[in-house]
């Protein structure tokens, strides 16, 4: 399926990513990776350019993904919203989100584009699940997970380390039934 749409808040933009974004992908954002997004994602810091750019191409060619580049106002690339592992007999298919800037953490940027993209799957993909994972040391996007309909299915405990401390992996989901009662409550 072709991806259409760009949604846009406050200047913010989400849209498909394109092949010709891959370099600038990479250098904003993967040299070095944020160590804040690398511990709050369970992925090492350092990757090298031509890593970043093939994993960026396979994805945007991956008929079972979907991957949306968030752009700041200035055009630069500060984060990804994902929608990955897909089964389309099951219509269910696996979520995940990085804000990579830390200067755009913490002003709703996530939450709009968790929503968005939770939206796409459901009205777009016709999922009848999405789910996701979540460490339990970012409590804050489990609260943005929550706030926008994910419930708690399951906690692998201590299945991820944070530096030298174990913490767990929190496994949630959003139903289809689910998301048409949040959509009809607004």
């Amino acid at each position: 399926m072709k991806i259409e749409g760009i949604w846009e808040k406050d200047g913010f933009i989400m849209r498909p990513a394109r092949m010709e974004d891959a370099e600038n992908y990479y250098r904003q954002n993967f040299h070095p990776l944020d160590k804040e997004a690398a511990r709050l994602t369970g992925s090492r810091q350092d990757f090298t350019e031509k890593e970043v750019i093939d994993f960026f191409h396979q994805s945007v060619e991956n008929t079972g993904c979907y991957l949306f580049l968030i752009l700041a106002p200035d055009g630069r690339i500060i984060g990804e919203s994902v929608i990955n592992e897909i089964d389309f007999d099951l219509r269910c298919a696996n979520f995940r989100i990085v804000i990579f800037r830390p200067i755009a953490r913490g002003h709703g940027i996530g939450t709009w584009a968790v929503e968005t993209t939770r939206d796409f799957a459901f009205e777009k993909l016709k999922l009848h699940r999405l789910s996701l994972d979540v460490f339990s040391f970012n409590p804050r996007a489990e609260k943005v997970y929550r706030k926008v309909g994910f419930r708690r299915e399951g906690v692998l405990r201590d299945a991820v380390r944070d530096g030298s401390q174990y913490g767990d992996d929190i496994l949630m989901a959003i139903l289809e039934d689910e998301w048409k009662l949040l959509r009809a409550e607004k």
